[in-house]
């Protein structure tokens, strides 16, 4: 599933194609044929991001909610768009270029009212533009459930997924079955100013890069670290810890798998 920053990316592109521009809209699929007619022709006023949640704001009042689950994909180009194929749910295009929704979990319209209590029953997101995880410490100090199970929690702390779950709670040495209410608040701040720190970096790159620089292989200067060598435990059960050498460790954990260093991130 993506990850809050690709949802923060795909809203800033769209604002650079389709911002205060006319926006022509279909529904090739079919089966958001009546909510592509309602866009058809507005202007898009807005584009946004909230956790994993895109949210288009169009002149005419429109408000599309677009949740992209497992499987949701947006494509796009610039120039005309070519021939539909597939099962694609809508067709956004102007003059200058197009983006294709193939497979969301969601894909709806919404009156504002119903986006700000979507928005309202979500945590804080690390990458507003001020960030405040005062709520999500909150939440969680209150909490036995484990410190893994409450980061995927989107009403603890919307954007959070699988990959940043494990990387930034090895990163902090954490045991990933902490209960909540065991976490110090200084450790939840160093946690929380670290997920801001990667996600905003993710939003630039569009990568998800956690390794420090300490513990990154050596490469050739210019060249780039593979998906496998950007992470310290995620995906790599089996294999030798980055930093330990101990063997990763796998659990599926509130139906994903969590990955982390036994000896790393013991029980303190």
């Amino acid at each position: 599933m993506p990850e809050g920053h690709t949802l923060h990316r795909l809203a800033r592109e769209h604002r650079a194609r389709f911002g205060g521009t006319v926006v022509r809209a279909s529904s090739p699929q079919g089966r958001f044929a009546e909510g592509a007619a309602a866009i058809d022709g507005s202007t898009l006023v807005r584009a946004e991001a909230y956790g994993k949640h895109l949210l288009h704001h169009y002149s005419s009042g429109v408000l599309l909610h677009v949740h992209l689950g497992l499987y949701g994909k947006f494509t796009s180009g610039a120039g005309s768009p070519p021939p539909p194929v597939g099962a694609l749910r809508l067709r956004l295009a102007n003059d200058a270029g197009w983006a294709d929704l193939r497979g969301p979990t969601a894909c709806e319209l919404l009156t504002p009212g119903e986006a700000e209590a979507l928005i309202a029953r979500l945590g804080p997101d690390p990458l507003t533009r001020r960030p405040d995880g005062t709520r999500a410490f909150e939440r969680i100090a209150r909490s036995r459930t484990s410190i893994a199970a409450l980061l995927m929690d989107q009403s603890v702390m919307a954007g959070v997924g699988n990959v940043y779950r494990a990387e930034v709670l090895f990163r902090h040495q954490l045991d990933p079955f902490l209960p909540g209410r065991a976490l110090p608040r200084e450790a939840f701040d160093a946690l929380w100013a670290d997920l801001v720190t990667l996600m905003r970096a993710g939003v630039r790159t569009g990568r998800i890069v956690t390794l420090r620089d300490e513990d990154r292989p050596r490469r050739t200067p210019g060249s780039r670290l593979t998906r496998e060598e950007s992470v310290y435990v995620y995906r790599r059960a089996g294999e030798p810890c980055r930093v330990c050498g101990t063997a990763v460790r796998t659990v599926q954990l509130v139906a994903r798998n969590l990955f982390w260093c036994p000896a790393c991130q013991r029980p303190a």
